[in-house]
């Protein structure tokens, strides 16, 4: 039996304790991106501050806090390792704005990976969904969607050979009807890359940018985020 997770309701929000965290991945891979996705909030919905504090670093915010992310793994660790610290998807915020103005991409058909880290979370799938359909996207859908999702392979590395890793990607990939792929982690993006799919990364859907292929290695994948995330543990101590 899968357990639900809820996610607090826009109406629960108190505005002023209430932050985006783009995180670390998309914050090294497409820097330019977070600012274009803050201004869509501030636009479009609130003016919430910038909270750039890694998810894997004490966020220094008080209890109640409500911090509004882009990524599943983000998602997890705020909600879990920090007490009294809630979350909510941007997916959820965005699918909310009636007056949201969307791309228009004429029919593109799409299969949709739903993170791991989402799995416990219907309303975070459906709202991805809805803006797809917004976007004038069409789906045809895996048969391992939604709740019943299977991770990409990435969350194996380091636990297990990367050519296991590898596998599991390979794995996963192949199991996708379309060979446009919609995820909403850059770790997805470079598994999705490295199976033969093209990746379609929902951040650059709806700011109208395309996705690149990404070539890195497993290896220079995570090198680069733990660069990041040790960079930002510095800047922090200070």
């Amino acid at each position: 039996m899968t357990t639900i997770r809820e996610s607090i309701s826009l109406r629960q929000i108190n505005k002023n304790s209430c932050y985006f965290n783009p995180g670390c991945a998309m914050s090294v891979y497409k820097p330019e991106v977070p600012s274009l996705l803050w201004e869509l909030l501030k636009t479009y919905w609130e003016e919430v501050p910038f909270h750039p504090i890694c998810c894997h670093h004490d966020p220094l915010l008080p209890k109640g806090a409500t911090i509004i992310n882009n990524c599943a793994g983000c998602d997890r660790r705020f909600r879990s390792l920090y007490k009294g610290i809630r979350t909510l998807s941007i997916w959820e915020v965005l699918d909310s704005l009636e007056d949201l103005r969307l791309p228009d991409y004429h029919g593109l058909t799409v299969s949709v990976h739903d993170s791991c880290g989402y799995r416990h979370k219907p309303q975070v799938h459906n709202a991805i969904r809805s803006l797809l359909c917004k976007m004038n996207i069409m789906m045809i859908e895996t048969t391992f969607s939604g709740t019943r999702s299977v991770c990409c392979g990435d969350t194996f590395y380091g636990h297990v050979p990367n050519e296991q890793v590898e596998a599991r990607i390979q794995e996963r990939a192949d199991q996708f009807p379309c060979d446009n792929v919609v995820v909403t982690c850059i770790g997805c993006v470079r598994a999705m890359t490295a199976g033969g799919k093209k990746p379609r990364y929902l951040p650059d859907l709806i700011l109208n940018r395309l996705t690149e292929p990404m070539p890195d290695t497993l290896d220079e994948y995570h090198a680069k985020v733990t660069a990041y995330i040790e960079a930002q543990k510095k800047i922090q101590s200070i």
